[in-house]
């Protein structure tokens, strides 16, 4: 069996839609609705609360006794002389866009698994748990080279070919990877703001590599008029560096060495991820969305049910 085959097979370094798909059984207990466990991280000081559905307006009608006096239509009281309330029914559901990023970068792990791989496995339970509270899902799944669009659709149809697109992309990366042509994070967030108007659900799985000043803006736009998440997702050695590491390091077109006994290039490469992640929470308190930290040590599912307050996650 060539190297090739035996690394596709292994679930640390590659994701199948098959996997993908089987995630939807071991995450019941988690929820993306706005009711969170008190532990959850979407209920830390900085985060948003989730808004869940909007409203519909149905009807303008006289007041009952019992009706809620916030709803008085003060103005149509005013010109009628008689009081009024504005009738509102809740969204039957609504989009949610997951945002899945496989670029090259992302095919990188020292610990268990690849940046990729938590990536779509953490996409793909969010996925599962949208449609299973009856809210539509969607997304895009991007590389350096390829993009896939998926319309937010409330039919397990649209779920399995989203999953196909992630798990089609997951496993086409290699090390070997050279695109003559990048998508940039930019390009992907002006398209998720031209799909997600208002009230939509969007989640971002990323290491954020390329984040750049105009990345604040677009951020800012989604998160002004839907629920937001940032799932950053890093190896536990872009906070510490051994002095006796040795990689070998390609975006795709370029290839160094890196050696960490360096003590300069060691620190230049720390401080540059603690700035990317810096600039994360500062828009993060900013604009009011979440940023939930995942890293490539142990599996999606147990982190993310951790930091969404259940017990069922392990350390």
């Amino acid at each position: 069996m060539s190297p090739t085959a035996a690394t596709s097979r292994d679930p640390r370094i590659h994701v199948d839609a098959r996997h993908l798909l089987s995630l939807g059984g071991r995450s019941g207990a988690l929820s993306l609705l706005p009711r969170q466990p008190a532990r959850s991280v979407l209920n830390g000081r900085h985060a948003s609360r989730l808004r869940g559905r909007g409203l519909n307006f149905e009807e303008l009608r006289t007041y009952l006794p019992g009706d809620d006096i916030r709803t008085i239509d003060w103005k149509v009281t005013a010109r009628t002389g008689e009081p009024h309330v504005r009738v509102y029914t809740e969204e039957r559901d609504r989009p949610a866009l997951l945002l899945v990023d496989q670029r090259v970068s992302m095919f990188f792990g020292t610990q268990v698994y690849m940046k990729s791989v938590v990536a779509a496995e953490a996409a793909a339970i969010a996925a599962h748990r949208v449609l299973a509270q009856g809210d539509r899902v969607g997304g895009i799944v991007f590389g350096d080279t390829d993009l896939a669009e998926h319309r937010p659709q409330r039919r397990p149809a649209a779920l399995r070919r989203f999953l196909s697109s992630l798990g089609a992309l997951n496993c086409s990366l290699h090390a070997g990877l050279r695109p003559q042509t990048t998508v940039s994070l930019n390009q992907v967030l002006q398209q998720a703001a031209r799909i997600a108007h208002t009230n939509a659900l969007v989640c971002v799985f990323s290491d954020f590599d390329g984040l750049t000043d105009g990345s604040e803006r677009l951020l800012r736009r989604l998160a002004h008029s839907n629920d937001l998440i940032l799932f950053d997702i890093s190896d536990p050695i872009s906070r510490h560096m051994p002095p006796e590491l040795r990689l070998t390091v390609s975006d795709g077109d370029q290839q160094i060495e890196l050696d960490a006994s360096d003590r300069q290039m060691s620190d230049r490469v720390t401080q540059a991820m603690e700035q990317r992640l810096t600039q994360l929470q500062s828009w993060s308190r900013r604009y009011g969305f979440p940023v939930v930290p995942l890293t490539t040590a142990e599996p999606a599912l147990a982190q993310i049910l951790r930091l969404f307050g259940h017990q069922g996650g392990r350390s």
